[in-house]
């Protein structure tokens, strides 16, 4: 189902996901004078603290996800592996921004890449595996090194696996819990890049600045921007995204990594919601992939991308958020918290953002 008109303050939006993502997203419709009410299943999501109403309930408890659709105007959600038929379900009866097609594409890493490559836009090369002899022909095909992923979920390096030399097939494939995936030829990069997009009902596309990424054990660390690339190269990935978003018939904000190797662009994946590469957005930008993501799902005007300060944003991860007091009191450094109880190692507890005057 599609928003038949844009959404007047005081209307109530439907978030799928309780965690941090979906704790900004309600952070940010608030300011536009809207309420969210979210359905998660964990009853201590950081979500509920700032949100108008909950639902504490599983994906597949359709009597509850049948009580949630009829409060609410709009559906979105914070995190890609919302089931299928969850989604089909809620687009049957409301409306769904993004919709269940574009999220079907992202949700499958080899539907993602056959659909990327369908538009000329460069991936890595990539075969799809079933089992132990799909994967040993694989390697056969793409070579060592190569990365073996599960063809759905995973993220932060969960659910993948690298294949060297020393890599037996066998190994790998118990890895990864056996499960259907795809390999991945091993990518020789500069850099690692993101964009993030976005799209209204209408059709309309905004793209930000394009930030440079720095990952520690597979987790996203910094974020800086500009990106230490050249102008061409990051025209050239924007308008990879522009083509993506618009491809996908995609409502809302879509993340899209990328490898810079030499003067080539290879995307690696896209994420088909808010991003964390693009957290920046929230300091250094009037509006913030955020505000941007509900502006579009509720069929206002996109608001400009443009970026007033250069920026660098780090990832708080588990113990660190130990140091709040220092964060607070760094200069030109918006600090953001996500309620979690608990600092476990690795877990995303927040994110800083340190700003500089803009020079590029």
């Amino acid at each position: 189902m599609r928003l038949e008109k844009p959404l007047a303050p005081g209307s109530t939006i439907g978030i799928l996901g309780g965690g941090q993502l979906g704790r900004m997203l309600a952070l940010a419709a608030g300011e536009l004078g809207f309420s969210c009410h979210i359905f998660a299943p964990e009853a201590d999501s950081p979500a509920f603290q700032v949100s108008g109403a909950h639902t504490v309930a599983g994906y597949h408890d359709f009597t509850a996800l049948e009580g949630f659709a009829k409060s609410v105007a709009v559906v979105t959600y914070e995190f890609e592996n919302v089931p299928g038929d969850t989604a089909a379900f809620l687009e049957s009866r409301v409306a769904l921004a993004p919709g269940s097609g574009a999220l079907k594409t992202a949700q499958d890493r080899v539907d993602e890449k056959t659909f990327i490559a369908g538009l000329g836009i460069p991936v890595a090369p990539f075969a799809a595996v079933n089992g132990q002899p799909e994967l040993e022909a694989a390697i056969a095909l793409i070579g060592r090194p190569s990365v073996l992923k599960t063809r759905r979920f995973g993220y932060d390096g969960k659910g993948q696996t690298k294949i060297t030399e020393k890599t037996s097939a066998a190994a790998a494939w118990a890895e990864i819990g056996k499960a259907p995936a795809i390999l991945e030829g091993f990518v020789s990069f500069d850099k690692e890049i993101s964009v993030i997009a976005a799209r209204g009902w209408d059709g309309a596309i905004a793209v930000y600045d394009v930030p440079e990424n720095r990952h520690e054990n597979h987790i996203l660390k910094t974020s800086t921007v500009p990106a230490d690339i050249a102008g061409e190269t990051s025209e050239a990935a924007r308008a990879m995204a522009r083509r993506l978003i618009g491809a996908l018939d995609y409502v809302g904000v879509m993340g899209i990594e990328m490898f810079v190797s030499g003067s080539n662009l290879i995307v690696n994946e896209i994420a088909p919601r808010v991003h964390n590469s693009g957290h920046w957005t929230q300091d250094a930008c009037v509006v913030s992939q955020f505000e941007q993501h509900i502006r579009a799902i509720c069929g206002w005007p996109l608001g400009s991308t443009e970026r007033h300060s250069n920026v660098v944003m780090h990832n708080i991860l588990g113990g660190e958020s130990a140091n709040w007091a220092d964060y607070g009191a760094s200069a030109h450094t918006g600090v953001h918290f996500y309620g979690k109880a608990e600092a476990r190692r690795g877990r995303k507890m927040g994110h800083i953002n340190v700003l500089t005057p803009r020079q590029g």
